[in-house]
């Protein structure tokens, strides 16, 4: 295991500083996509990122804002690596980011209690299992909520309902 530099240390910060572009009131450190930086020689550094999905629009945006933000801190050579293994998962969320995401409205993702691998049955679609947490409303804590769409504002994002205060609230979803 190679030890960070003091200086790629400063330039992961600056990159996961970057807000999400479909997410501003979260970070790219808080979403948990940037992976590491590498430094080559004195102005020349790569980031890996990890998108949320393979599919991820947003992808380009944040290589766009990191390479802008590392160019305006020193480095002439910016190269912004999409990184797919380890995949990215809602547990890679901070916690600061979690308390961010209610804050602005989302209900922020459930957290796995397991730490193990992840079973994968295949059979009918479901929206929610009966051993999982409830999806509790970000306006005012109910856990009496409803699949209104599996999809929302952005593939991430479901839209659900709150039955005890009637406000509709994006959810993201536990990947």
């Amino acid at each position: 295991m190679v030890t960070a530099t003091a200086l790629e240390e400063r330039l992961l910060e600056l990159a996961g500083s970057v807000p999400d572009p479909e997410l501003p009131v979260l970070t790219l450190q808080e979403l948990g996509v940037v992976r590491a930086v590498r430094l080559h020689g004195a102005d020349t550094v790569e980031v890996d990122l990890t998108p949320t999905y393979t599919g991820c629009p947003a992808i380009e945006a944040m290589t766009v804002d990191i390479e802008r933000v590392l160019r305006s801190h020193g480095m002439r050579e910016v190269t912004v690596r999409t990184v797919l293994a380890p995949a990215w998962s809602t547990d890679d969320i901070s916690a600061e980011g979690r308390r961010k995401l209610g804050e602005f409205g989302i209900a922020p993702p459930r957290v796995r209690r397991d730490t193990g691998p992840v079973p994968l049955s295949l059979g009918p679609t479901r929206t929610a299992s009966a051993d999982a947490e409830p999806v509790h409303c970000p306006h005012c804590g109910s856990a009496d909520t409803e699949l209104l769409s599996r999809f929302s504002s952005t593939a991430c994002k479901a839209l659900r309902r709150c039955l005890s205060c009637r406000e509709p609230f994006d959810h993201f979803k536990e990947l």
